[in-house]
Parts: structure tokens; C-alpha cells; sequence
């Protein structure tokens, strides 16, 4: 019963690491052995116990205590409780890795639907692709319509465009661009960042309306473009017109209108367009141009900056008495305070 005993204290051991044990080939073959205190001096040889026997049942505490006092070895050697860190570890080994890496879910296939369209010119009511997410907000066909209108009409001729360069900003599916070419601009160029709505939306539209020969795609962030507009465009690169159509969350209009008045797009006769959210303030001018029209559809706001001569009396006046209104409610605060 003592040899069993020491086989079960043994077993209950064998995870504690490696120690050095007494042979039990001696104890077996000398039973008068069993429960004497082992010492250096008695000790034949050490040896390091494999076992991978485990007992069914699990020990208490107490009687682990007793079997190691027992056999003379000191109880809160082998019954301490691992540190946090060696907990970790030995869970990790059983789990069979060290560090382990979460892995990410992989998302949906990104998806395209035909829903916006060509609102005039020679590619009329031809169907767009668009993202079915919200990644790419498009501009709504009646805010465009009624820009391109604007335009035109600035411009001298209602029907169409003047020919020139269009610069598409944030142009997503690019309908901004692709309507301009239609209406009569010779040329467009489309800043895009996203990789996927330019191979999968952007350039199927244009070759699908057929516009591909005359246009440039960036794939680059429109700071970075605005910041080094020479290195893309070369000498030369102010554009007839701009369109900036920004995801509203993602920018500062007050930044972004100034990086693009100092940039080298802007001429002396570009047309810029720009659409923003409501409570958004828009400055009257934009370097050297001015604004020239500004209207609101529900949430959308429209402002349009060209150079002075496209300015009409009309608006110059509202423009006008709405500053003197501001001057004037300015001067009444300084005498009240």
C-alpha cells in the first residue's frame, strides 16, 4: 500500500516541473525502505520523472499535504500557487499558442446599383453606377441640374457649357464630372481616393458614357493633389471650372476653401462649385473670386464662386444690403457694450 501511495504522490507531482525524486526501482525492491526520510547522503541517484499516468480523481489539498510531510518533502514547496503569469502561460501551451490574434470578420463584398443618371447633354439619361453603401454620397440630380443651370447661365449660354477643364474634387462616381462632359467641357479631370469606386464605379461610368479618352483619374487625396498640383497637372493647371462635393463629416470647410484658393487650379476665370451641409458658413469670396450665387435645398446648400464679371447686379445687391445689415447690427453691439 505504501509503494501505491508513493505512485500516487508521484502522479499528483508530475506537472509541478522537473524535480529530483528517489529511485523507486530501490522502494520496490526494498519495501523496509518505504516511508524513510531521504537525504543527500542516502540518496542513490536523481532522476527526473515523465510520467504521463494521471489519477481519475483529484487530491484535496489536505491529502496532498499529508502524502508530501509523509515522504519528508516540504508541502508548500510543491502547493504554492502559480503567479498570474505562469497561469497564462500553462493556458497558452494546453491552447497551443502563444500569442494569438484575433482574427477580423471578413466584410461584405461591396455592392453597385444603377440609380443615378445623366441629367443633360449629349449622354442624357444615361444610367450611373453608384455604391449601394454610404462610402459615396452622390450629388442629388436636382442640385445638379440646378447648378449646371447657374453655370451656364454665368457663363452666357444657357444651353450649354463653355468649353474648358473640369477639376471633379471627392468626385466618387464621378456624376459631377461626367455631367460636365456631357454639357459641353473638353476635358475632366477626377480626384478619387478609393481604389475600389475608381476600378468598380468611376471608370466602368465613363466608359459606359463613353467620356474615358477625355478624362484623368487621381487616385490620390485631394489635400495631397491641392498640395502638389504641379507634380500632376504641370505648367499651366488652373481649370475652367471645380466642383468640391466632400463627404460633409470629413472636412473643414474653412481649410479646405482656403487650400483651394492658393492652389494653382484656381485662375482668374474659374468657376467654382461647392456643396455643403446646413450651418455650414461659406465665405463671400474665395481668393480672387466671389461668390455669385448661393441657394439652399433642404439639408443641401449650393455655392458658386467666379469671377466678378459673372456676378449679377442683382445678387451684388442682396450681397450688398446684407453686409450693411451685418455692419450695421456690428456697430449697434460695440456702442451697447
Amino acid at each position: 500500500m505504501a509503494v501505491a501511495s508513493l505512485h500516487t504522490l508521484l502522479s499528483f507531482l508530475s506537472p509541478l516541473g522537473s524535480r529530483s525524486f528517489p529511485d523507486t526501482s530501490l522502494l520496490s525492491s526494498n519495501p523496509s525502505l518505504v516511508g524513510y526520510p531521504f537525504t543527500a547522503t542516502n540518496r542513490r541517484r536523481p532522476f527526473i520523472i515523465t510520467f504521463s499516468y494521471k489519477s481519475k480523481k483529484e487530491l484535496s489539498v489536505d491529502k496532498k499535504r499529508q502524502l508530501l510531510e509523509q515522504y519528508g518533502l516540504n508541502p508548500d514547496e510543491f502547493l504554492s500557487e502559480p503567479s498570474p503569469k505562469t497561469k497564462k502561460r500553462r493556458e497558452q501551451s494546453k491552447t497551443g499558442g502563444g500569442k494569438q490574434v484575433l482574427l477580423e470578420e471578413p466584410r461584405a463584398p461591396r455592392e453597385t446599383h444603377k440609380l443615378l443618371q445623366v441629367v443633360g447633354g449629349t449622354a442624357r439619361r444615361k444610367k450611373l453606377l453608384s455604391p449601394k453603401s454610404m462610402d459615396v454620397r452622390p450629388m442629388m440630380e436636382v442640385v445638379k441640374a440646378a447648378a449646371f443651370g447657374i453655370l451656364q447661365a454665368a457663363g452666357g449660354c444657357p444651353t450649354s457649357l463653355r468649353p474648358g477643364r473640369w477639376l471633379d474634387l471627392y468626385s466618387g462616381t464621378g456624376s459631377v464630372g461626367i455631367e460636365a462632359v456631357s454639357r459641353g467641357c473638353s476635358e475632366v479631370h477626377f480626384v478619387e481616393m478609393d481604389p475600389w469606386v475608381v476600378s468598380d464605379v468611376l471608370r466602368p461610368n465613363l466608359e459606359w458614357t463613353g467620356f474615358l479618352d477625355v478624362s484623368v483619374i487621381h487616385t490620390v487625396r485631394v489635400e495631397s493633389f491641392l498640395e502638389r498640383a504641379e507634380n500632376f497637372l504641370g505648367e499651366g493647371g488652373s481649370f475652367d471650372y471645380i466642383s468640391v462635393t466632400p463627404p460633409y463629416a470629413a472636412v473643414d470647410y474653412s481649410i479646405l476653401m482656403n487650400q483651394i484658393s492658393k492652389s494653382s487650379v484656381v485662375g482668374e476665370n474659374t468657376f467654382i462649385l461647392v456643396e455643403y451641409p446646413l450651418r455650414t458658413d461659406m465665405l463671400d469670396s474665395c481668393g480672387c473670386l466671389v461668390k455669385i450665387s448661393d441657394r439652399r435645398f433642404g439639408r443641401t446648400h449650393l455655392a458658386i464662386y467666379g469671377p466678378k464679371w459673372a456676378q449679377k447686379k442683382k445678387y451684388v445687391e442682396k450681397t450688398k444690403r446684407r453686409q450693411e445689415k451685418l455692419d450695421l447690427l456690428r456697430d449697434v453691439e460695440i456702442s451697447a457694450s
